[in-house]
């Protein structure tokens, strides 16, 4: 009853004719930056940050709230359409969307990924209002040794996630933990791996490797290929919405990527980014039904369920910041100031102190999910119409607005070069048949796991019994070597090199 009556509270903070209006700019801003490769919701929150001063605090929430869940939205459409992942959760759409999307199945992609996000969103939000304060006692069990141990079974998750070779998912992997190395030391500030360039000593950002290996990287390939022998964009579009067969394919898809994205997200250090390779990794695992598209060729399960759960996991990740006061990823640290800017101290005390703030940001969401729904479905047609632009101006305009992303980040030339260089490099990985989704993950991951190994470490003096005489950290390591002697069993690797004939 508790619930009801805060909800109804939540809902007429949420419907005043203000909040609405922010709301809805909050949403058509984030789909906007999603949809534009390079400039995500961290950049363009940190941006907007100041113009929320003069904005009530309920209003301005609400909008930084809008711009985080509409650019999750968004930063499918580049994903599948132009093989971009502007976001970091938008890696694993790339595999299957962009293969769609050269079927002439951008639509059936585009809709998949929008009406898998609006109802994980959905789910995601009631679970936030329903579960925030029991939720929160998992979020306190886990220190940095479960953490790490959570990233080394996230890691060894990306090797069954990876087509191909065993041997080359795992060295993608090291690789991309190398690339996570370069930069300065946290603890002690030296510089490391830099070979004395200024530019390196922040380390080597996401968006430069994602645009070079991804983007350029494609470009390189199809420039070196005869005009008609090129694939990209030659099909023509059949649809614009998912048939039967789609529906009853991405139905049960989008329904685990939801429960994997609501339980992944309250964790802090990217739940949301983890849930949508769990994702994937389970549809992978899942068998395929009769005359099914492979995964890697264009499987609409291989967009439904990785959009689900990040959108579930982008809901639920609002879990520990309001009600520890932990911000999970940047763009909770973002939010964090923002309440700061506000005199709202984040934590426990927000729902008891501030119910109006909490239950109307709550209720927001589900406005937020129901506008991005209305405002992105019509739209599928206008980013459809890209695919009628001849490649010969595609391309150019792809490399142009990968350059002018990279450079608004750090306002720097080098990273315009370090994204050609990386560019050269993915092409070098198509050569090799490397996937680069596993180098992804390991870069992302590799320096959350080291930091938390040396807060573990530090904790315990040096002990690295700390990782298994912690039973939560023990069990999530047992599962990891586990899943390394299944995928390794004779039996089993046969199976999984049938399963990728097609790849």
């Amino acid at each position: 009853m508790d619930l009801i009556n805060n909800l109804m509270l939540g809902f007429g903070v949420a419907f005043t004719p203000i909040n609405l209006l922010y709301a809805f700019i909050g949403c058509l801003l984030g789909t906007l930056i999603g949809v534009l490769p390079g400039i995500g919701p961290v950049a363009t929150i940190a941006m907007l940050l100041p113009a929320t001063y003069a904005l009530p605090p309920v209003s301005a929430l609400i909008m930084l709230a809008g711009i985080y869940y509409g650019a999750q939205y968004g930063g499918s459409t580049t994903a599948i359409l132009v093989n971009l992942p502007g976001e970091s959760s938008s890696v694993v759409t790339v595999i299957d969307g962009y293969q769609m999307a050269r079927q002439g199945r951008a639509g059936p992609a585009l809709a998949a990924a929008g009406l898998g996000s609006f109802f994980a969103g959905c789910v995601g939000t009631l679970i936030l209002a329903a579960f925030a304060a029991p939720l929160t006692e998992v979020a306190f069990k886990f220190g940095p040794a479960e953490y790490f141990s959570l990233m080394i079974l996230g890691l060894i998750g990306a090797v069954v996630l990876a087509s191909g070779s065993l041997i080359k998912a795992i060295g993608m992997i090291v690789l991309g933990l190398l690339m996570g190395l370069v930069g300065t030391d946290v603890n002690s500030g030296v510089a490391r791996f830099s070979f004395d360039i200024p530019e390196l000593t922040d380390g080597i950002g996401f968006i430069t490797i994602a645009m070079g290996v991804f983007g350029y990287g494609e470009i390189i390939m199809n420039l070196g290929k005869h005009e008609d022998d090129r694939e990209v964009f030659t099909a023509k579009v059949t649809g614009l919405f998912p048939n039967k067969e789609d529906f009853r394919n991405m139905i049960p898809a989008v329904l685990r990527g939801t429960a994997l994205g609501s339980a992944l997200g309250i964790l802090p250090g990217g739940g949301a980014l983890l849930a949508a390779f769990a994702a994937y990794t389970v549809e992978k695992k899942t068998k395929l039904r009769p005359g099914e598209v492979p995964f890697g060729k264009g499987n609409i399960r291989g967009v439904a369920a990785p959009e689900s759960a990040n959108n579930a996991g982008a809901q639920t990740s609002f879990i520990p910041l309001l009600t520890l006061g932990i911000p999970p990823n940047a763009v909770m640290a973002l939010m964090v100031g923002a309440m700061t800017i506000h005199n709202i101290q984040p934590g426990p005390q927000v729902m008891t102190s501030n119910p109006s703030l909490f239950w109307g940001l709550i209720a927001s969401m589900w406005i937020g999910n129901l506008m991005l729904i209305i405002l992105n479905l019509p739209l599928i047609g206008m980013w459809i119409k890209l695919l009628t632009v001849p490649y010969r101006w595609l391309f150019p305009a792809i490399v142009l607005f990968c350059a002018i992303g990279v450079y608004s980040t750090n306002n720097n030339v080098f990273d315009i070069w370090l994204v050609a260089i990386m560019g050269v490099i993915g092409y070098i990985f198509i050569k090799l048949g490397a996937e680069p989704a596993p180098l992804l993950l390991g870069f992302i991951l590799g320096p959350m796991m080291e930091e938390n190994l040396r807060r573990a470490l530090l904790l315990s003096r040096g002990d690295w019994s700390v990782l298994v005489t912690r039973p939560l950290s023990a069990c999530l390591l047992a599962a990891a070597v586990l899943l390394v002697i299944i995928v390794a069993l004779p039996s089993i690797k046969a199976k999984r090199e049938e399963a990728f004939v097609e790849d």
